[in-house]
């Protein structure tokens, strides 16, 4: 009996798995045209339905935030939610499974731009059609993008570094106001600036510039606590970038010519859902291949062993030197676009609150992880938004969450795993036992 057991086949039982293995036979460009038909059928039936079954409005965020509001509405949002994504995008990558890994299969024969820039166009209209259904979603999708870019970059210096910084606020704060200067100076009439120096229509243009002298001045920021802080490490850093945040945002309090404590308004409406999304997909590729590169291992291995790097020939003082500015040159662009967001600036938004929602979204999602920021900055976004109508008790709910995460998985959901895209968007024609 026992060589007859270990002569059976190890295969799970019928039906045990059997999703499992559907579901990872879908590519990810099947996955994102599913995504997209149910984006479509909410746009053009979603009215209707919702009307049907007796709610106001089309529901926000999956119905979390209608549940909510209203729990008695939950069997109805519950219910509209199935019938317009769950079972729509189920049975449209079954559908399409075939075709989609065709498809994927003869784009990934083409230079990886191609198929890289076919994934990013779908998720795109995906992003475009959800977000048109109400100003809401773009607001919420926008900010989601910009927090994508900073915890990518936070990550950078607290996870593939090994440092402990506190000063991205204040990176953020600096490219914040040098690219609302540079836009509302140009291109804006401001009680503060006077009439614009050169036509608006001409600022849309221009923008790409002002987000990058937005960056190069957190860059410049950057360096100026780089010299003296990387003398230290571990609470020493920590505690002079925490300096180093409180004396930005002193210093832009005390500076009249950029509103003082009172904030700067008047940024022209350039931060278009296109703009943040373009930036984002830039961010997010030169960062994955800045931590894959040559100075991305010298990274990891100063955070190793810095004696032994040193030892290895790495220079580990301009190493840490060059991610740290390159990491503020990010978060500058990220506060440019925020600005631009909000067409609103304030001092007080780059303070201690900024600073323990970055740093949680870089612990939650996993360090030393672009999937993990990308993760830890999506979910804790989307959640905080979905959670508003808890009001103070929201406050409770995701410090213990974090909490929980921390005991149950110290270095975050997805740490220390690297974005292939080229394996991420090959296709999942291979046999179910291989899969």
């Amino acid at each position: 009996m026992e060589a007859n057991r270990d002569k059976s086949p190890s295969h799970p039982p019928r039906g045990k798995g059997a999703l499992r293995r559907a579901c990872g036979r879908v590519p990810l460009l099947g996955w994102l045209l599913a995504i997209l038909c149910a984006v479509l059928l909410e746009h053009y039936l979603g009215k209707a339905l919702a009307d049907l079954l007796g709610l106001r409005k089309i529901p926000v965020l999956l119905g979390v935030v209608t549940i909510l509001k209203k729990p008695l509405l939950m069997p109805k949002t519950v219910l509209f939610v199935f019938l317009i994504y769950a079972l729509p995008i189920g049975l449209t990558a079954r559908l399409i499974r075939e075709p989609a890994n065709w498809l994927a299969e003869r784009l990934m024969r083409m230079p990886v731009l191609i198929p890289a820039a076919v994934h990013l166009a779908i998720l795109y209209a995906i992003l475009h059609i959800w977000g048109d259904v109400s100003a809401y979603r773009v607001l919420t999708l926008k900010l989601t993008l910009i927090a994508v870019m900073l915890t990518l970059s936070l990550n950078v210096i607290n996870g593939y570094m090994g440092e402990f910084s506190c000063s991205h606020p204040g990176f953020m704060a600096l490219g914040a106001y040098a690219t609302s200067v540079f836009t509302v100076g140009l291109f804006a009439t401001d009680k503060i600036f006077g009439p614009a120096l050169l036509p608006e229509a001409l600022g849309v243009y221009l923008f790409p510039v002002a987000l990058f002298l937005g960056g190069m001045v957190a860059a410049l920021g950057a360096l100026v606590i780089a010299i003296p802080s990387f003398r230290t490490r571990g609470d020493y850093l920590a505690i002079i970038s925490l300096a180093f945040l409180f004396i930005v945002k002193s210093m832009i309090e005390n500076l009249e010519f950029v509103g003082g404590p009172r904030g700067l308004s008047s940024q022209p409406d350039y931060a278009s859902l296109p703009m943040v999304f373009s930036a984002c997909a830039l961010c997010v590729w030169i960062i994955n291949n800045f931590v894959r590169s040559t100075i991305g291992k010298a990274l990891n291995a100063v955070r190793d062993d810095e004696m032994a790097a040193d030892a290895m020939t790495v220079n580990t003082r301009r190493t840490k030197m060059v991610a740290f500015m390159f990491a503020a040159f990010w978060a500058g662009v990220a506060g440019g676009l925020f600005a631009h967001v909000l067409r609103y600036v304030n001092p007080a938004t780059f303070g201690i609150q900024k600073l323990a929602e970055v740093l949680a979204m870089v612990y939650f999602g996993g360090l030393n992880s672009v999937y993990g920021s990308i993760v830890g900055a999506v979910s804790l976004s989307m959640l905080s938004e979905a959670l508003r109508p808890l009001e103070i008790f929201k406050w409770i709910i995701i410090p213990l969450l974090l909490i929980l995460v921390m005991i149950f998985r110290p270095t975050g959901l997805i740490a220390f795993k690297e974005f292939d895209g080229r394996r991420l968007m090959q296709p999942r024609n291979r046999p179910d036992n291989e899969v």
